[in-house]
């Protein structure tokens, strides 16, 4: 047990005995000890008031002195208004620091299993920078989840089918000239990303010469206007393809094949791996049967014309198509259907979808629709997931907002959106160019160094992105993030260097056993953030935000460094202290390597 949960345990006994009140452990809430005030974790009096009759300062004295009495960790107390503030002994921290393994503080496994889809590009283009914060948010989310846990499967929804394919399709069939990824040294999806451009332009050719086409082809539905060649062509390419045209279906193999091989290469680079991945072109008529079934039970209705809509305006929110007319379906209908499909093939508890906040609405639809689903018992047998609470039961929408970068800083190729490769590649020269400057790569070889830089411009893209609250939209500043100074990945990767330096500096030294007697306010700050790791790990799960570990590791780095600048470690005055030390040092850079590991981020053993 941690401190809370002893303390805990000693204050419920506390109500019990001295008001002769039964509380649960649950129901004891404690807050970290402001810096003004003397103690190392502070307990939240007022609700107590309620068991106790009495006013919050009166309280705590009370609880206080029975602590103090009973409890033999507890060397003193403070009272601040309705805060206690509990002064622990520094024998518990020493005994703490002598038994904390980091790696060993990862949550006790249970049961839940959690599915987390993130991704989910289109096979028209390759990632951009909206994609890698999705990549990262996901990766991250999916390892603490791990680390509090839980048994975690990744899936990538790739949409892989449309008239945003077939536009890059008809392109390279018309201007590709049989240009490869091979013929032209560009990735796979670069390739096909070039000629979904490339239509575009000759669409905008093609309007500017006829802005009202004369031919009057066939249009969509009733009132659109008549489309030009172009469009004509791409809306046949899509029927061919619907219709299973054998011609047709090997381009649009060949394509995405390409695309896919440029995917993998960009998802290595940022450390990105899925145990499934799922394609639209296999799940887009998944879901039609439960709509059949929504309809038969009044879930549904169906208009005059056919198509099959739900009303969700009681629930303050409008009504929904679910199957157009001619019976093809729409995107809701497509992850209706891949949503119980999985819930099946898995038995997962819960669904995480990672997608941008321009999609709030269409999943504050979906899990109306499937509470309203549950409900009728059309789906949800065999898996407690579904139905429940206001998110659709076993279903959240892992909501993130845009990153946008400073006027100027990097441009895409092709001058419209910043490319993820482009993006990495700069920052991993960035990396090289500021660390050649601070020559932190004296007497490394080629290999070293370039990994070294690697790990810096990877490392300083990722955290700088997953610090920030995914609801929030941010501010990408290349630059800023490659600061070795603040809350930036390489501070902490140069923070664990540091560590390691000393530790390699010490190996012939013979460790002492024995505990020192007394420790600095500084080494105790350390070990009470050590300590913290579980709780650090538990929130970020509870509230599937990397950012808690990204802030709760650079709280540690600080800690770390004002300790380093303020008290001899290998100077120490005696071998009990320089023993005590470098354990702690040991610790600190293991347990800021495990929650760079959560963040997808590696270290280097030198800078």
């Amino acid at each position: 047990m941690n401190i809370q949960e002893i303390v805990a345990g000693k204050v419920v006994e506390a109500i019990h005995r001295l008001y002769g009140q039964a509380l649960q452990p649950e129901q004891i809430t404690f807050n970290k000890t402001k810096p003004e005030f003397e103690g190392d974790i502070t307990l939240l009096v007022f609700p107590l008031t309620k068991a106790s009759k009495k006013s919050p300062e009166e309280t705590a004295n009370a609880i206080g002195d029975f602590l103090k009495e009973h409890l033999a960790e507890v060397a003193a107390f403070n009272v601040v208004k309705g805060f206690l503030n509990l002064v622990i002994l520094d024998s518990y921290w020493v005994d703490y620091l002598a038994v904390a393994n980091p790696n060993s503080q990862i949550l006790i496994p249970n049961s839940e299993t959690v599915m987390v889809e993130f991704s989910s590009p289109n096979t028209n283009k390759p990632l951009h920078l909206g994609h890698v914060r999705n990549n990262l948010l996901g990766m991250a989310v999916s390892n603490i989840l791990k680390a509090a846990g839980k048994k975690v499967i990744r899936v990538n929804l790739v949409n892989d089918r449309g008239i945003h394919i077939c536009k890059s399709m008809l392109a390279w069939q018309k201007w590709g000239n049989g240009e490869t990824p091979e013929s032209s040294g560009m990735k796979g999806d670069h390739l096909v990303g070039k000629y979904y451009v490339e239509y575009d332009k000759e669409l905008k050719k093609e309007k500017a010469v006829h802005p009202n086409p004369p031919d009057g082809r066939e249009v969509e539905h009733a009132g659109a206007p008549p489309l030009g060649e172009l469009e004509g062509a791409v809306q046949e390419m899509l029927r061919k393809w619907e219709s299973g045209d054998s011609e047709t279906l090997a381009l649009w193999k060949k394509m995405n094949g390409w695309v896919y091989d440029g995917f993998a290469k960009t998802y290595k680079e940022l450390g990105v791996e899925f145990e499934k991945t799922y394609y639209e072109s296999e799940t887009y008529l998944l879901g039609k049967k439960i709509v059949d079934e929504g309809l038969s039970k009044g879930v549904f209705f169906k208009k005059e014309d056919g198509s099959i809509w739900i009303d969700l305006t009681k629930d303050g929110l409008d009504e929904k198509l679910l199957l157009r007319s001619d019976g093809t379906s729409v995107y809701m209908t497509q992850d209706l259907g891949t949503a119980v499909e999985r819930m099946k093939e898995f038995n997962v508890n819960k669904m995480i979808y990672v997608v941008g906040n321009e999609q709030d609405y269409h999943f504050k639809v979906l899990f109306h629709i499937i509470k309203k689903l549950s409900a009728a018992g059309i789906i949800g047998s065999g898996s407690s997931s579904f139905g429940g609470s206001g998110d659709g039961g076993g279903f959240f929408h892992l909501s993130y907002g845009m990153v946008d970068l400073p006027s100027g800083k990097m441009k895409s190729r092709e001058g419209t959106v910043v490319d993820a490769d482009e993006l990495m590649e700069d920052m991993v020269k960035n990396a090289m160019e500021t660390t050649k400057e601070l020559g932190k790569t004296e007497g490394m070889s080629t290999e070293e160094a370039d990994a070294l830089y690697k790990n810096i411009g990877m490392g300083a893209l990722k955290y700088f992105i997953l610090k920030v609250d995914a609801k929030k939209r941010m501010l990408f500043d290349p630059k800023e993030s490659i600061d070795f100074n603040g809350n930036t990945g390489p501070f902490l990767q140069y923070t664990y260097a540091r560590i390691k330096s000393i530790l390699r500096k010490a190996e012939e030294f013979k460790s002492e056993k024995k505990p020192p007697t007394v420790i600095l306010p500084s080494e105790k700050n350390i070990i009470r953030l050590l300590h913290d790791l579980p709780k650090a790990i538990s929130e970020a799960a509870e509230t599937y935000n990397p950012g808690h570990i990204a802030n709760y590791t650079f709280d540690l780095a600080k800690a770390y460094n004002h300790f380093y600048h303020e008290v001899p470690i290998l100077k120490a005055e005696n071998s009990v202290e320089k023993s005590f030390r470098l354990k702690l040092s040991q610790k600190t850079a293991e347990t800021i390597k495990l929650c760079l590991a959560l963040l997808g981020i590696n270290v280097s053993e030198r800078m």
